[in-house]
């Protein structure tokens, strides 16, 4: 049974590790990546897809928390990056049963291009969840998609004013909110990228 919001991503998968490892995890991220520790931390990384990010800041020395509801995906990522400081786990928004079981707390949350697949609902309660999993000062950064739903795919129209709004009441105070042009040039398509810093800093 398919985790709602991963439609149309098993049959996509061997397309999708192709387009997604084609990007290096810095120039997606750059936006945020003064933000990021320097100093080995904890990672959670929701929605991993491939694993390029976890990739990417394992090879700064932090330990990630790969989470990946698809298990065509997980198996990419797997492959394409093993290593010993990324841990990989079946699990999903909103409720992350899995990552609170193990009770653990994140100094870095990231979220790329996942919070468009829950409803309103789902988002609410997942900002919830999501938020206490954050350490005292811990970052959170997200990012959305904005356009034309490609086919076979669940996705709404978040707004960052929204998300800014629901990340307030759960104490996260905003720290970085840009827009960026698609990379992969999909016409009419366009992405905000939000940083979030947690109040009890």
């Amino acid at each position: 049974m398919r985790v709602s919001g991963t439609e149309g991503y098993a049959e996509t998968a061997d397309r999708l590790a192709e387009q997604y490892e084609s990007r290096r995890f810095a120039d997606v991220h750059k936006s945020i990546l003064p933000l990021i520790p320097t100093t080995p931390c904890r990672v959670l990384d929701i929605g991993a897809g491939t694993g390029r990010d976890a990739a990417g800041l394992a090879a700064m020395g932090h330990r990630v928390l790969a989470v990946e509801p698809t298990a065509e995906m997980r198996a990419h990522g797997r492959r394409l990056h093993s290593s010993s400081a990324i841990d990989w786990i079946d699990d999903s928004l909103p409720e992350l049963a899995q990552v609170h079981a193990r009770g653990e707390r994140f100094d870095l949350v990231m979220m790329t291009a996942v919070w468009m697949h829950l409803d309103d609902a789902e988002r609410r309660r997942g900002m919830a969840q999501v938020r206490s999993l954050i350490a005292p000062a811990g970052l959170l950064t997200l990012s959305l998609r904005h356009g034309p739903i490609p086919a076979g795919r669940r996705m709404f129209e978040v707004t960052s004013t929204e998300t800014k709004a629901l990340a307030a009441e759960h104490g996260l105070n905003v720290l970085v909110d840009r827009d960026r042009p698609s990379s992969c040039g999909a016409e009419g398509v366009w992405w905000s990228v939000l940083a979030f810093q947690a109040q009890d800093a």
